[in-house]
């Protein structure tokens, strides 16, 4: 195989590795020190007990792996002036403050949103929640992909982060947020780069030797 080549399969292959390695936490489930040190941020953020135990059970339990959190959310008619926001901001505004920090907390770190959408109607499907007034009513909802629960504890514990919620605090009337680890998902983009990667290089290789030069080879009879 000529040096072309062996670039054409080379290069994508770096490429897939380093993304790997950076969109993937390798240190496995978090280690009794470092629940520790997250638990002393949270006392020091001014965390209540009953938060710090859940947040102390959440990493108890982590996997090491990858999650999604599942956030729906009812925004609220009439916000509340924040400090740090312009009297008046509608909700979204509000959210969207809040989301411009976010945004580069998560992206910097292999996390980024899968799936957000506005609600089109009312909850279709309600049960063992049904006495609940509000229940039905839910204005968007989106996922967010976490590299680990490592990756979100540093990101919650950033005392910035912990100011800007506030903003988030005022654009809602209602919202729950939990954390899945997917049994399936096509959507993986380590899958996705891995097949598009593997499908140009496959191309790049056809072309190459359908089309590169051939050597001329000597006839064996020279003239007299």
């Amino acid at each position: 195989m000529s040096r072309r080549r062996n670039l054409i399969w080379a290069i994508p292959a770096l490429v897939y590795v380093f993304f790997v390695a950076w969109y993937t936490d390798f240190g496995g489930p978090l280690r009794a020190d470092e629940i520790d040190t997250y638990l002393e941020r949270f006392e020091a953020l001014g965390f209540d007990e009953a938060r710090r135990d859940r947040m102390r059970r959440f990493m108890e339990s982590d996997t090491g792996r990858q999650f999604l959190m599942v956030n729906v959310i009812d925004y609220a008619d009439d916000s509340p002036d924040v400090e740090g926001a312009e009297p008046g901001e509608s909700a979204q505004q509000l959210m969207n403050r809040y989301m411009e920090h976010m945004y580069a907390e998560l992206f910097s770190r292999a996390c980024h949103p899968t799936i957000m959408g506005d609600a089109v109607f009312r909850a279709i499907d309600l049960v063992g929640v049904d006495a609940l007034e509000t229940a039905e009513r839910w204005d968007m909802a989106a996922m967010f992909r976490y590299r680990s629960r490592r990756t979100f504890l540093e990101i919650v514990t950033n005392p910035e982060t912990l100011g800007r919620h506030e903003f988030k605090v005022a654009a809602v009337d209602k919202t729950i947020a939990y954390p899945i680890e997917t049994q399936l998902n096509l959507g993986d983009p380590r899958a996705l780069l891995g097949f598009m990667l593997l499908s140009c290089a496959a191309l790049l290789d056809l072309c190459w030797g359908q089309f590169a030069p051939t050597s001329p080879t000597k006839g064996t009879n020279e003239g007299a």
